[in-house]
């Protein structure tokens, strides 16, 4: 079945990795405190190479070889207007852009994250201001404590973004849905943006490997990770408490989600009298399908089991630029793929409607 020609696309898990980034992004923005440690392109007998804390990183201006790489792009995607005309000629409207301070940018010093995500922020806001509207690239909140969160996410509240991501492998002590956590989450309520989290790890036997079998494996199972991040934040009451608040899990995937919400709902049945702390007063499957969104690519046995999860609840995504991104055929994947047969509505609501209505894209 073919994609409607006049459907609107909305790709709610694109990326922006650190070879794509312009050579000068940190260099420019870091004090002289920070500069020779942060992120910086430099010269090597392999070609222009990014450094940081004294340690090679990534190629610059390309991918590093092992990667999938069926375009490389090279620094098309760091710069808007070009970034704009590959997602004209994929035939997608906008994009929701995770950055390299969430997936790739592994800064072992808190502090020295904290100062090169704060300064990623104010390069993807000038980024986007450049895009018409079409490119939202997340800022990244520093999460050494929750108190330094909130702040960060006050900071790009007022520099006009329209989301944020939590990093959750970088200095963080409690996990998100402690109570140590109630003042971000208030702020995140007061500013009325969409907290993210990504997947970005999680396993505790299988360590990614370019050039291994265990590449594969690592990445067969990783999305599933973050069901501990949505049983905690559930279960916690941090939405229950904020019913306004958007939750949305980055690159999640669907398959394991109807099973995780069932279970969700039959935990608490069986324990829910037993809770002293927080008594949810409404079932998990009701909360998340008020308040949780997750995003898929090219999936099939999950794209059957959207009526399981919510239509309202999922959201598209091309995962551009990456090796293995429906990128530039994303209409016609999504034609054949078994979305078309929950109909046009449900088309129209995970290509298009729910990501126009998280961030507010016209």
């Amino acid at each position: 079945m073919s994609l409607d020609p006049d459907q609107r696309l909305i790709s709610a898990d694109d990326h922006l990795d650190i070879h794509a980034m312009p050579p000068e992004t940190w260099s420019e923005r870091l004090s002289s405190e920070w500069r020779e440690r942060g992120p910086q392109v430099r010269d090597t007998d392999d070609g222009p190479y990014w450094f940081v804390e004294g340690r090679p990183l990534s190629p610059s201006g390309r991918k590093a070889k092992g990667y999938l790489s069926a375009d490389d792009h090279g620094l098309r995607p760091g710069n808007p207007e070009q970034r704009l005309e590959d997602l004209d000629r994929d035939g997608v409207y906008a994009q929701v852009i995770y950055g390299p301070t969430t997936t790739q940018l592994r800064i072992d010093d808190p502090e020295l994250h904290a100062v090169c995500a704060l300064a990623y922020n104010d390069w993807a806001a000038e980024f986007n201001a450049r895009s018409q509207g079409r490119l939202i690239a997340l800022p990244d909140l520093p999460s050494i404590t929750p108190d330094s969160a909130a702040e960060a996410l006050q900071r790009v509240a007022k520099l006009g973004h329209r989301g944020a991501i939590l990093s959750n492998h970088v200095g963080r002590g409690d996990p998100i849905f402690e109570d140590s956590w109630e003042r971000f989450w208030d702020a995140a309520a007061d500013v009325d943006l969409p907290i993210h989290v990504h997947l970005s790890g999680g396993n505790h036997s299988l360590k990614p490997q370019l050039g291994s079998w265990r590449m594969a494996a690592f990445v067969s199972v990783v999305p599933m990770q973050l069901d501990e991040t949505l049983a905690g934040i559930v279960f916690s009451g941090v939405l229950e408490k904020r019913p306004g608040l958007k939750f949305v899990m980055g690159e999640a995937g669907l398959g394991w989600i109807p099973y995780v919400i069932e279970r969700l709902d039959h935990e608490l049945h069986k324990y829910g009298s037993t809770f002293t702390d927080h008594r949810l007063q409404m079932l998990p499957s009701e909360i998340f399908a008020r308040q949780v969104y997750t995003t898929y690519e090219d999936e099939k046995v999950g794209v059957e089991l959207i009526p399981r999860i919510g239509a309202d609840n999922v959201m598209w995504a091309s995962d551009y630029p990456h090796g293995d991104s429906t990128w530039p055929h994303s209409r016609s994947s999504i034609g054949e793929s078994p979305l078309s047969a929950h109909g046009p509505e449900v088309v129209r609501k995970v290509c298009c409607d729910n990501a126009a209505r998280v961030y507010g894209i016209a």
